[in-house]
C-alpha cells in the first residue's frame, strides 16, 4: 500500500520514508500548498524524489456540488472521497473587517453520525463511516483553493462526532496546523464534542493545543438524555468530572455550546441548573439557535431569548455569547448536513 500524502504529519513522513526531517517538511509543504511533490533541488535529489514517488500517492477529494447562500455568503460543498457515500463541509465567511477578510471551514469527521441527537439531521443518517485524516485535510485544501480570501480557521463541527474518530481528527488537526502544512494556528482550530468523556480526558492528558468545545444543551440529565442520547453512554456527572480535570490542567474557561430550543431549554430553571452544574468550573457559553425545517423544534423568540439571557446573567457568572448561524437557506447551518439524501436526490 502506498503512503498517502496529506494523511501524515511531517514527522511521520520522516519516519516512514526514511528521509531527513527537513526533506519531509519540504514534501509536506509542496503537497499541502501546491498539490504536488517539489522539484529536485540541493536539499532533495531527483533520485530521492523518484523513490518517494514510488512509495507515495497524493489522494484528492472530488467536489460534487457547491451552493452559495445569496443571503449571507455561506457556501456548502459536497465531496466524494474514499467511500461511496459523499459528505459535506461549509465555508464560513468572516468579511466584516476590510483589512482582514477571511474564511473558516467547518469540517466533517464522519459520514453520518451514530449519536442521534434529536435536533440534528445528520444523526438521522446513522453512522456510515469514519473519514481519514487526508479526507478532512483535503476539505480545507479544496475549499481554500476555491476561495477568494484565505482560510484562517477550521472547526470540526460538521458531520459526525469528532471524538469517535479521535486519532484521525487529531492527525488532521496537526497537519493543518503544521507550519510546513496548512499553517493554520492551533488556536484557530476548534474541535467540538457532544461529551465523549474518555476522549476529553485523553485530549487533556495529551496536552493537545487545539480549542475544545463541549455541546451541552441541557444541564438536566433527563432532558439531555431525551435530546442527546450520548447522555446514556457518558452521563453528565462523568462529563463534568472530565471537565473539572481539564480546568485543573489548563486553568482556562471551558467553552460550552447550548443549542437553544424554544420552550425546552431556555427558561430560568435551565439557567439555574446550568449554574449549579458548573459550580467550581469556570465556563464560557455559546448560544446557538436550533435549526429544524420540520418545525418540531424552533429557536426562541426575541422575547424568550432576552429573558433567558437575563436569567443567565442573574444566575451564571460566565461570559455568554450568541453565535451567529448562517447558511440556513442552503441547509448549511448547524445540524442540517445530510449529504446522503442530497446525493440520492441529485442522482435520481
Amino acid at each position: 500500500m502506498p503512503i498517502l500524502l496529506k494523511n501524515q504529519t511531517a514527522e511521520e513522513l520522516h519516519s516512514q520514508l526514511g528521509i531527513t526531517l527537513r526533506q519531509a517538511r519540504m514534501i509536506q509543504a509542496a503537497v499541502i500548498r501546491k498539490g504536488k511533490l517539489p522539484e529536485a533541488q540541493a536539499e532533495i535529489s531527483e533520485k530521492a524524489l523518484k523513490t518517494i514517488r514510488a512509495a507515495t500517492e497524493i489522494p484528492n477529494l472530488t467536489i460534487m456540488d457547491k451552493k452559495v447562500s445569496p443571503q449571507d455568503g455561506f457556501a456548502k460543498y459536497l465531496f466524494h472521497g474514499d467511500g461511496p457515500e459523499p459528505f459535506e463541509a461549509v465555508r464560513i465567511p468572516l468579511l466584516h473587517r476590510e483589512e482582514d477578510q477571511k474564511y473558516i471551514v467547518c469540517v466533517s469527521s464522519q459520514v453520518g453520525c451514530a449519536l442521534g441527537c434529536a435536533f440534528c439531521y445528520t444523526g438521522k443518517m446513522g453512522f456510515i463511516r469514519n473519514l481519514s485524516a487526508w479526507e478532512m485535510v483535503d476539505q480545507v485544501l479544496k475549499i481554500r483553493d476555491d476561495s477568494e480570501h484565505p482560510v484562517r480557521g477550521v472547526v470540526f463541527m460538521g458531520m459526525g462526532e469528532p471524538f469517535l474518530n479521535y486519532d484521525e481528527v487529531i492527525r488532521a488537526a496537526r497537519i493543518l496546523s503544521e507550519p510546513c502544512g496548512g499553517a493554520i494556528s492551533a488556536k484557530a482550530i476548534t474541535i467540538s464534542t457532544s461529551g465523549i468523556a474518555p476522549a476529553i480526558r485523553r485530549f487533556t492528558a495529551e496536552r493537545q493545543p487545539f480549542r475544545l468545545v463541549i455541546s451541552l444543551t441541557s444541564a438536566d440529565p433527563q432532558k439531555r438524555l431525551e435530546l442527546m442520547p450520548v447522555e446514556g453512554l457518558h452521563p453528565t456527572s462523568e462529563l463534568m468530572d472530565a471537565l473539572r480535570e481539564r480546568y485543573a490542567a489548563t486553568g482556562k474557561r471551558i467553552p460550552l455550546a447550548w443549542t437553544m430550543i424554544s420552550g425546552v431549554n431556555t427558561g430560568e430553571k435551565d439557567a439555574k441548573q446550568l449554574a449549579g452544574l458548573t459550580n467550581g468550573v469556570p465556563i464560557m457559553l455559546d448560544l446557538i439557535d436550533v435549526n429544524d425545517p420540520s418545525g418540531k423544534y424552533a429557536p426562541p423568540s426575541p422575547e424568550e431569548l432576552n429573558a433567558f439571557r437575563d436569567a443567565l446573567r442573574l444566575h451564571l457568572s460566565a461570559p455568554v455569547v450568541r453565535r451567529y448561524g448562517g447558511g440556513k437557506d442552503i441547509s448549511a447551518a448547524c445540524g442540517l448536513l445530510v449529504s446522503t439524501r442530497s446525493a440520492r436526490n441529485n442522482a435520481g
